[in-house]
């Protein structure tokens, strides 16, 4: 094919800048948990809250006011399943999942133990933003006395409607049984947040949105007394975010949990230094000491408070992170840029695409998705085959867990989530990452039009 381009699908963006300051820590002699990893929470912690990324976070005043609210992990799974153990989720509990998104929004409940319940999303997806998000009826008619939580996912940096679904819990809190365990620290930590939200938690899978943000009236932290924006990650009760290396900010594999609680929480005697406590041990094999610690004079004894996992972030992922955030603004502003393009063409032949920024909710710019109407799997796969044989990768986000194999195994079956099927069978997702030229993404349009208009 003349003058045939090869347009990747989501490559990292990594500049000089990355790349000096991983060579700085490996120089160091300091590549695991340490500084920088500290450092990139307390800095995230910030830009959650205020939405800047160039808040110095060396002063003690930022130090006091951003640091432990933040934890930085190995991945996103790893902060959602940390989140669903700080809050106690366990076996005999049910965890609410809808059925269109990434099998680790619903694998971290199951690694605790617990049950997922699939529902199906709106048909057509949300009627504003054209997003996958869950049926908010069908989550309301899944909450039973079992329910201690249920996943939103904010697919492609859309942000679902929380409103909704805190509306939804607090309707339900009659039906709700808190966790009463006090036969261990973490297990009396649990207990009281548990007792002191009073309703199922809503935990926030925000793989795909950092950096997003929606004007709602209610966070975890309770019913505002007005209206405000408010960044991914300070609106659920937990939040995880993902930062691998497709992600728009990355640090090769990584993530992150957050946590946005209401005072009758922290009335019961909880604090944000004892739930950052657990993080740690949680995610270093129950060790009261990390290394860094660990390296003081006379300081080398450590216990073992649990039996439990090894999930943390080295400097060497933070060294990549603080960088990208010094560019977050940028790299975001340049996606919306591409997506202008991208959304003429779509309107222009009739497809149905994401609407990522309306009244009131901006999106991290993640994910394009379009649905090309009438037609079906096979037709949808030959028209990604076809921009494949252009040099255009693509890809599909998602096929339905209830599709996959471990989930049938579990009794789940897609005919029960018919909007998630009809939504899964014409979507496709076209490459969108600050590697792209304009140029690009009208070579990605001009061949979408040949190919579809040729079907």
């Amino acid at each position: 094919m003349e003058n045939k381009r090869n347009i990747s699908f989501s490559p990292p963006d990594i500049s000089e800048m990355e790349i000096e300051e991983v060579a700085e820590v490996l120089r160091s002699g300091w590549i695991t948990t340490g500084p920088c990893t500290k450092m990139l929470e307390c800095r995230l912690a910030a830009y959650i809250e205020t939405g800047r990324t160039d808040i110095d976070c060396s002063t003690q005043e930022a130090t006091a006011k951003y640091s432990q609210r933040v934890v930085c992990l190995n991945s996103a799974t790893a902060a959602e399943e940390l989140n669903l153990r700080i809050l106690g989720v366990g076996p005999g509990d049910e965890v609410i999942v809808p059925a269109y998104t990434y099998t680790a929004s619903a694998s971290a409940a199951i690694h605790c133990g617990a049950t997922i319940k699939f529902v199906d999303i709106q048909a057509n997806g949300d009627p504003i933003t054209n997003a996958p998000e869950m049926d908010y009826n069908a989550l309301e008619a899944a909450i039973t006395e079992k329910t201690k939580a249920v996943v939103v996912v904010d697919l492609g940096g859309i942000v679902a409607d929380y409103d909704r679904v805190y509306q939804i819990v607090e309707s339900k809190r009659g039906l709700y049984k808190p966790l009463d365990d006090y036969s261990n620290e973490l297990a009396e930590l649990s207990s009281k947040i548990q007792a002191g939200l009073g309703r199922v938690a809503v935990v926030a899978d925000c793989a795909h949105s950092l950096g997003a943000s929606r004007v709602v009236n209610t966070t975890g932290v309770g019913k505002l007394e007005k209206a405000e924006r408010r960044y991914c990650g300070a609106i659920a009760d937990f939040t995880d975010f993902s930062f691998h290396a497709v992600k728009n900010f990355t640090t090769a594999e990584g993530g992150a949990s957050t946590w946005c609680l209401p005072l009758s929480v922290y009335n019961l005697g909880v604090t944000d230094k004892v739930i950052y406590k657990f993080y740690q041990l949680l995610s270093l094999h129950g060790q009261n000491k990390d290394a860094l610690a660990k390296t003081k004079t006379g300081a080398w004894e450590y216990d073992i408070i649990g039996s439990w996992y090894k999930c943390n972030m080295t400097d060497i992922m933070a060294a990549i992170g603080l960088r990208q955030l010094d560019r977050y603004l940028g790299l975001l502003n340049r996606r919306e840029q591409m997506m202008s393009i991208y959304d003429a063409a779509c309107d222009e032949l009739g497809i149905s695409r994401m609407i990522h920024h309306v009244n009131g909710m901006d999106s991290s710019n993640h994910l394009y998705l379009i649905r090309i109407p009438g037609i079906d799997v096979w037709q949808r796969n030959e028209i990604i085959e076809r921009l494949e044989e252009r040099g255009i990768a693509t890809n599909v986000h998602y096929k339905p867990l209830p599709m996959m194999t471990a989930y049938k195994a579990l009794g789940w079956d897609i005919k029960d989530f018919p909007n998630t099927y009809e939504y899964y069978k014409n979507v496709i997702t076209l490459p969108l990452h600050t590697q792209l030229s304009d140029e690009d993404i009208k070579y990605v349009c001009e061949n979408l039009k040949e190919v579809i208009l040729s079907l």
